[in-house]
């Protein structure tokens, strides 16, 4: 690949980054306008709560795709994701009484992703060298 090639590659990637990133935006804000212009179609209950988790995936994912700066892009994607996700299904736990059964399991293995992406790289057991 030459290197104009490979400038349009990252330029379309980032592109796509920024694209994915406002429609996380969107659906996280409301998932239902997303769903009428995209689909025609209302959401409503569980719709809008698959539409919004559908809205922390898209954000982790955009995340992911922008150009690094110092850190892992692919890290800080997977930490926001696990992060965001984690909170939101602990709040649909506490606030809107769901209750299924794979719901705090879902909670408790995203918050523990989350916590091991958000500790410092090359220190394997969360402990900083001295």
């Amino acid at each position: 690949m030459n290197e104009t090639s490979q400038g349009l590659s990252g330029k379309t990637l980032t592109f796509s980054a920024v694209v994915e990133i406002a429609t996380a935006a969107a659906l996280l804000v409301d998932p239902s306008i997303v769903a009428r212009l995209l689909l025609g179609a209302e959401l409503d209950g569980p719709g809008l709560v698959i539409g919004r988790c559908f809205g922390v995936a898209l954000l982790g994912l955009g995340v992911t795709c922008l150009p690094p700066r110092g850190r892992s892009s692919g890290r800080a994607g997977m930490l926001i994701y696990n992060a965001l996700i984690a909170g939101y299904l602990a709040y649909l736990a506490a606030a809107a009484n769901l209750r299924g059964p794979l719901l705090w399991p879902a909670v408790v293995l995203h918050a523990a992703v989350g916590l091991f992406l958000a500790r410092p790289a090359g220190t394997p057991s969360g402990r900083m060298a001295g």
